[in-house]
């Protein structure tokens, strides 16, 4: 059974003027590789510039310079730098997106 994007809780509703993390590696993401990327650019659209987010995101999908790396070079270009962090104990990885400063 396939959920609806829109059924699915938003990875955030506010604009982070501070680091944080993005928990995309719940059971319906583990389900949908296209949630994934569409909630990652989410999260990277609420981070404030000059801080950074950290995608945790779903083992099921596999390392994700596989599958999202181009995704976000495409929507964001050099406004964002990333750098693979480490896979997490549960299988999931993380990779830290820093917001930069325009001007």
């Amino acid at each position: 059974m396939s959920v609806s994007h829109d059924d699915v809780e938003p990875v955030t509703d506010h604009v982070h003027e501070n680091s944080w993390s993005a928990n995309l590696e719940k059971p319906h993401h583990g389900e949908d590789r296209e949630l994934v990327v569409s909630q990652a650019l989410d999260a990277v659209d609420h981070t404030a510039p000059g801080n950074h987010v950290n995608l945790v995101t779903h083992g099921d999908h596999g390392h994700p310079e596989t599958y999202l790396y181009d995704e976000l070079a495409e929507a964001f270009g050099d406004a964002v730098r990333y750098e693979y962090v480490e896979q997490c104990g549960c299988g999931g990885h993380v990779t830290r997106l820093h917001v930069e400063e325009q001007g």
